[in-house]
């Protein structure tokens, strides 16, 4: 008796989803390469975000998709690594604004590279079409599973 063939769709989302085994690999590449650095990929983005200046726990929060224990806990972490500081805000006083310290700032420009090395062994082989296809292909699915069901 031959095994019935897996469709497409059976492939990508079925019980060994080819997305999942995607996201995992890439989450492992990602946390082998900011090993050296000290940094978890969330960290490492934590930090990025917070380069950009005027962050909020509860903005940064959103950004990196973490609920306020996880959040909590990144802060604590990168604020014992030396990297962070939480100050008071300055037209709110019952919030706080993420600031990073001399050593942090100093550890950003290290950080894109590594991201940028990751996308290039990514989209190896691909063409600027093809990324662009899989980008919006990955952003509809992101859409579809934000609007519930």
């Amino acid at each position: 008796m031959t095994e019935n063939p897996k469709s497409p769709f059976e492939l990508i989302l079925g019980g060994g989803s080819l997305l999942v085994q995607v996201g995992r690999e890439l989450n492992t590449e990602t946390e082998r390469r900011l090993a050296p650095l000290g940094l978890t990929a969330q960290q490492a983005a934590l930090l990025l975000h917070a380069a950009r200046g005027d962050s909020t726990p509860s903005l940064l929060k959103s950004r990196l998709g973490t609920d306020t224990a996880g959040m909590t806990r990144l802060l604590d972490r990168l604020q014992a690594k030396g990297l962070l500081r939480r100050v008071g805000h300055p037209q709110d006083r019952r919030s706080i604004v993420i600031e990073l310290t001399d050593a942090g700032r100093a550890l950003v420009p290290s950080l894109p590279p590594v991201f940028g090395g990751i996308s290039h062994q990514v989209f190896a082989g691909f063409s600027p079409e093809e990324v662009a296809q899989v980008t919006d292909m990955l952003r509809r699915i992101m859409n579809n599973l934000a609007g519930g069901s």
